[in-house]
């Protein structure tokens, strides 16, 4: 595969949370879309330099080092455009805002080849960063699978470094709403720990004690709304770790409905919201998930995790304006809410 240089080198100072990293680790925790290996390549051939010096992938950072970083880029293959529609928030000469829909994949992996997020946008855009990568053209950060809500698109790869410069920097702010299991009990709080890989399920991330290849995960969450075996809550992520709020809310003992991954259970259909008292959270158990009545009300109100990125908020690389926006919550969402309101207010 040939894999030319960008004409375009990044200027960056060390940040004191990298004191002591790898070169080429913390290259590819600033840009994790992009592989280790391709960073590799580019630190021995010299476009990468470390105080204006050339350096090797292992060589040890310190704070207030100055990178000069000449990013790879892949300029063969790529992902074929699919005429997928896509909800639009805002667009400009720089960047785009999608609210992607619950079951898009955001780019292609094992098993997903097509109807992804990444094949709509080259449908629908001609021009596009590709400092991620030819399967990633234009994606800053991402979404999973059945979460819905914002993303934000770069369409140039200086608008790309700059809007990934924030989400590291941890500057972007992001807001979410979810509805879980049970009743929480505070207004609010933070959630404060650390996640890895799960040992025995790679698909999922797990609570961990410090250290090892354990990261920090932090959110605040607030209270919308309280129902009977139910709650509205609204979730800021200061860190950005997979799965972080699922896994979150989980730990907090309020599983999102409907993420089966999660312990949420598979869906949740009008029947059991009516009659089903016991299957509010503390009584809820997975051999209920899939179980039959013969009511007739069996219409499933959500079947994915009830999880939204209602709004991003960020500097626009272009002119430096701060810019702030919000999608409405999808009509799963609000139809069990609605539902919420109607059998299940307090």
């Amino acid at each position: 595969m040939n894999v030319p240089e960008s004409p375009e080198p990044i200027s960056l100072a060390v940040e004191d949370r990298a004191h002591g990293w790898r070169l080429d680790h913390y290259l590819t925790r600033l840009y994790p879309n992009f592989s280790r290996s391709a960073f590799q390549k580019s630190i021995s051939a010299g476009t990468i330099l470390v105080n204006g010096l050339e350096a090797k992938p292992a060589h040890r950072l310190r704070v207030n080092d100055i990178l000069s970083v000449q990013l790879p880029t892949v300029t063969d293959g790529g992902i074929p455009a699919e005429n997928i529609p896509l909800s639009i928030i805002h667009e400009d000469d720089s960047l785009v805002v999608i609210n992607k829909q619950a079951g898009m994949i955001v780019h292609p992996g094992r098993g997903n080849p097509h109807g992804t997020l990444a094949a709509a946008l080259q449908y629908h855009f001609d021009s596009l960063s590709d400092v991620a990568g030819r399967f990633r053209p234009g994606i800053v950060h991402r979404l999973d699978r059945d979460t819905s809500g914002l993303l934000v698109v770069a369409k140039d790869n200086q608008v790309h470094n700059r809007l990934s410069s924030q989400f590291e920097r941890r500057e972007v702010k992001k807001v979410y709403h979810a509805i879980v299991w049970g009743e929480v009990e505070l207004d609010s709080d933070y959630i404060e720990t650390h996640v890895r890989v799960h040992s025995k399920n790679r698909e999922k991330m797990t609570i961990c004690p410090p250290g090892g290849e354990a990261r920090e995960a932090v959110t605040f969450y607030e209270v919308i709304e309280r129902f009977r075996g139910f709650t509205h809550v609204r979730l800021h992520p200061r860190t950005g770790r997979t799965h972080q709020l699922r896994v979150h809310m989980q730990y907090l003992g309020h599983s999102l409905v409907a993420d089966r991954l999660y312990g949420g259970h598979a869906k949740l259909d009008l029947e059991r919201l009516v009659t089903g008292e016991k299957f509010a959270a503390a009584g809820y158990t997975s051999e209920h998930a899939d179980d039959e009545t013969s009511s007739g009300r069996r219409a499933s109100l959500i079947s994915r995790q009830a999880l939204h990125a209602r709004r991003l908020s960020f500097t626009h690389p272009a002119d430096g304006q701060w810019c702030e926006f919000e999608a409405p919550l999808p009509s799963d969402m609000q139809a069990l809410l609605n539902a919420l309101h109607e059998h299940r207010a307090k």
